[in-house]
């Protein structure tokens, strides 16, 4: 099995990857509501997106929100956090660490205290889950919010079968991140989203070609073709149309008149 790092896999994805994550032009959009409608966000909140990437859902968020804090995009990625533009744009503020170095203190932020801060599709990603969560819980102000947004521990997207079967090893499950956050000292608990996908055939193709996924990353190019094959053959039809379940986990802290 072939490993890349996560860093220099999105320093390579870069270039491409609001491409491959617009999906269709509705599906940011209605992400980002979600998460701003989970997160109860509010234009006085002091903001931060962990493993922001591109920051394409701080932007959208900050559209909406108007907030008078900007929004940190937070991403270990300096390839991902240019394409923010220079400048970038108005509410948002680049930040070039990990998670870990938030969690731990190794990166100051402007602000001392968090009120919200989302974490999407990047907690898989962190090799100590428990104690990262911890950190981060412990950068939230009282009354402050904490979600983690995630695959589910099965996914129904067409890709090719090694690799729904990997996604399975290496996904972990939410109930053990509700687990981590009750942990930390936050009101958790979770449940679900999803989004019917409309997607080319042949684009979403050139997506796993791409390894838009990291999950990806872990294939050969020869594994990858075959798995296109294999695709292909499972999937004639010209439009893949497909559900994207997300866990939305929500951990709270108490206000300090609780």
């Amino acid at each position: 099995m072939e490993r890349r790092d996560v860093r220099g896999h999105y320093d390579e994805l870069a270039a491409e990857y609001d491409e491959h994550w617009v999906y269709g032009p509705d599906y940011v959009p209605w992400m980002s509501a979600r998460i701003a409608e989970a997160l109860r966000l509010t234009s006085t909140d002091r903001i931060a997106d962990i493993g922001s990437g591109t920051g394409l859902f701080a932007r959208e968020v900050v559209k909406a929100l108007q907030p008078s804090h900007p929004i940190l995009c937070v991403d270990p990625s300096a390839a991902m956090l240019r394409r923010l533009g220079t400048p970038p744009p108005a509410g948002l503020t680049p930040v070039v660490a990990s998670a870990e170095d938030i969690a731990q203190g190794r990166c100051a932020l402007p602000y001392e205290q968090l009120d919200a801060m989302w974490l999407k599709e990047s907690v898989h990603h962190l090799p100590d889950q428990a104690g990262t969560l911890r950190g981060l819980a412990d950068r939230l102000a009282p009354g402050g919010r904490l979600l983690v947004v995630m695959l589910p521990a099965t996914i129904q997207y067409p890709l090719f079968a090694a690799a729904l079967t990997r996604f399975e090893e290496l996904q972990p499950a939410p109930e053990d991140i509700v687990g981590h956050l009750q942990a930390a000292g936050l009101e958790a608990g979770f449940g679900h989203v999803e989004h019917e996908l409309r997607i080319d055939r042949d684009k979403y193709c050139g997506m796993v070609r791409a390894r838009y996924m990291s999950l990806l990353s872990t294939f050969t190019d020869n594994e990858i073709e075959k798995g296109i094959e294999e695709m292909r053959a499972a999937h004639p039809e010209p439009v893949l149309v497909f559900p994207d379940r997300f866990a939305f986990i929500l951990g709270e802290r108490r206000g300090e008149d609780a």
